[in-house]
This record gives structure tokens, C-alpha cells and sequence, in this order.
């Protein structure tokens, strides 16, 4: 064997290490989703078509390179943190979790999985995170419902019925972030 050939095989088969991984396919991510609806509701459906859409946009394809683990907890704290405990246990790349009870009890059984929310009412004031601008920890997400606005909302009020002298405010008490 000459000198050049025996450098092409053993330069080719140090690269065959390299073509392998090239060619592996994408691992497949994980995402637990915790919703406080039952999987019958009417807003579920829309809702779920939408997150998947978006999904599909940015490239994830639910079986190829994702896979979604649904839990439904329907306003149940004590399903919900038996789901929550499931969902960490199948060790998911992040958690998707709506409502304010829901996000309470994925934040006692986890420390460790990066925790998305919506539809939390307050996160600052019910513990779920440190500020709105810099949330800290593993949990972040949106907010529809946030207290500091209340002024505003009584301008707008104010605005759509000059005529307005009275207004209340109905909430629960037992929620520090107000319930949701």
C-alpha cells in the first residue's frame, strides 16, 4: 500500500465519527402541559391549535422532533399536584402551565424545570416570581391579569362612563394573587 493511500483510509476513517453524528437526527424535546380545563372544554381546542401552530412555525413537529405530555387538571389542586409530580417525573425540557392554581402546585413539587405560565393572575404577588422584568429562577410567562393596572382600569372605566361615581372590586380572598 502506498504512502498516500494509507492516509486517505485512516484520514477516512477518522471522519466516518464525524459523518455519523452529522447525520443523527435532532433529539427529541419534551414538553409537559398542565392546563386548568378539562380536555372537553370549548376554549381548550382553540387554544391547543393555536400553541401548536406557532410551534409548527418555529420549526417543532409534534412525534419527529417534540413530544407534548397533556395532563388536564379541571380546577382540581389535588389532581393538579399529582400531575405535576407526573409531569416532572417523565423529566420534560420545560413545563407549559395555566392558571394560578395550577402554576402553585408545579411550584411545590419543582425546582429544577423551566416553568412557562399563562393566564396567572399576579405572579409577583401570588410567589411565582421575583419581578415581572427579571423573574428569576426556572419559572417565567404572561400575564393577563396584573394589580398595578387597577388605576388604569378605573380611568378606562371612567372614560367609557363619565357618569360612573361607584365601582367594586370582587376577589378572592384566600388567593394572594387574587385567584385565577
Amino acid at each position: 500500500m502506498r504512502r498516500r493511500e494509507f492516509i486517505s483510509l485512516i484520514g477516512g476513517g477518522a471522519l466516518w465519527p464525524l459523518v455519523a453524528l452529522a447525520q443523527q437526527a435532532e433529539p427529541m424535546r419534551r414538553i409537559g402541559v398542565l392546563l386548568n380545563l378539562a380536555a372537553d372544554d370549548p376554549e381548550t381546542a382553540p387554544r391547543l391549535q393555536v400553541f401548536l401552530r406557532v410551534l409548527q412555525e418555529l420549526g417543532w413537529r409534534e412525534g419527529v422532533n417534540l413530544r407534548l405530555d397533556y395532563r388536564w387538571s379541571v380546577d382540581d389542586p389535588d389532581r393538579a399536584r399529582t400531575y405535576a409530580a407526573e409531569l416532572i417525573a417523565l423529566n420534560p425540557d420545560v413545563i407549559l402551565v395555566h392558571g394560578s392554581p395550577i402554576m402553585r402546585q408545579v411550584q411545590r413539587v419543582n425546582r429544577n424545570v423551566p416553568v412557562v405560565f399563562v393566564s396567572v393572575a399576579d405572579p409577583v404577588g401570588g410567589g411565582f416570581v421575583a419581578t415581572l422584568a427579571r423573574p428569576g429562577g426556572n419559572t417565567t410567562g404572561f400575564t393577563n391579569l396584573e394589580y398595578s393596572l387597577a388605576g388604569k382600569w378605573l380611568e378606562l372605566l371612567k372614560q367609557i362612563m363619565p357618569q360612573l361615581r361607584r365601582a367594586a372590586v370582587i376577589r378572592n380572598a384566600d388567593e394572594v394573587s387574587g385567584g385565577g
